[in-house]
């Protein structure tokens, strides 16, 4: 990709808190249209990360590049043009979805405000509990309201930071069917940041790790994740059927461990259909495919790698 698609481009970045130093030296490239996994367990300077990138606070050394522009001289310009939700989004319980919008687009001098908060209330699915109050809404639908929120001004570039923390497992899929709807439908490149790598994996294109603030793996998702196995556990009606089943084949070397209703195999992606077609064709009742690799072991994978 060329210097001249760059959304964000970050040099040699670190920020010290008196004996902390919480971002060391980290480089980071985005790319436009790019879905972006900022990856790092909790800790990792992710935060620290964004906070700069949004001018929230300064880096004690390196460079940040947004839209080509350096982020120090053209700091209006540039955050005009961004959304972004870092932590928990906040909004007046008392208030409905829309009146909540309503004064953050009269504070940002949004024309025509009344068609933009219904198009933005549609894009996240609120536009049928518009009248109703926020402090009726879901933590789901409030991370909802976050991102309509972000979206007000058709920024070109969107940052969220842990978009589904504390969210139940159909809460996480709609962040992340919207994130997915924004990056093809409406062509915005996205910066995500996330301790978990699943998430990340099933909606980003391109993706960093980082640990203790520096950078541990950088490149295209799906390359950098099938270069390891993943932990996949397969809920079965019968473990002891299916080891039996297994025993005279190869799956059998791919067996991780075992507990009452499930069995766990160590997979690379593209087995984990194949696998399951296996013993759905051999009367095994399959009742649900868990991946459940973690990041810390993504990590130990890594390191183990460099020893």
């Amino acid at each position: 990709m060329s210097d001249d698609n760059k959304i964000i481009e970050v040099k040699n970045l670190s920020k010290q808190f008196k004996e902390l130093k919480a971002v060391n030296d980290l480089s980071i490239n985005v790319y436009t249209g790019d879905v972006f996994g900022f990856l790092g367990p909790n800790g990792a300077g992710k935060s620290t990360t964004i906070r700069m990138l949004l001018t929230l606070i300064s880096p004690t050394k390196g460079e940040i590049k947004i839209f080509g522009k350096s982020l120090r001289e053209s700091r209006i310009e540039i955050l005009r043009k961004i959304g972004a939700i870092v932590e928990k989004p906040d909004f007046y319980g008392f208030l409905s979805a829309y009146k909540n919008l309503e004064i953050l687009a009269k504070l940002s001098g949004i024309e025509s405000p009344n068609i933009r908060i219904m198009e933005v209330l549609e894009l996240v699915g609120l536009d049928k509990r518009f009248k109703s109050k926020v402090k009726t809404f879901s933590h789901g639908m409030k991370q909802r309201l976050g991102i309509a929120q972000a979206l007000l001004h058709d920024p070109e570039l969107i940052i969220l930071d842990e978009p589904t923390t504390g969210l139940d497992p159909q809460g996480m899929k709609e962040i992340r069917d919207l994130i997915i709807h924004l990056s093809k439908d409406q062509r915005k490149t996205i910066f995500l940041s996330s301790h978990i790598l699943y998430e990340v994996e099933m909606v980003a294109d391109r993706m960093i790790i980082i640990n203790k603030g520096s950078t541990q793996v950088e490149g295209n998702v799906e390359e950098l994740l099938n270069r390891n196995d993943l932990k996949v556990s397969f809920e079965v009606d019968d473990t002891h059927k299916v080891l039996q089943l297994l025993q005279e084949t190869s799956w059998i070397k791919k067996l991780n461990s075992k507990t009452k209703n499930q069995v766990i195999f160590s997979l690379k992606n593209t087995e984990i259909a194949q696998l399951n077609k296996y013993l759905v064709d051999n009367k095994i009742s399959v009742s649900a495919v868990v991946p459940t690799r973690s990041l810390e072991e993504y990590f130990l994978q890594i390191t183990e790698k460099s020893l």
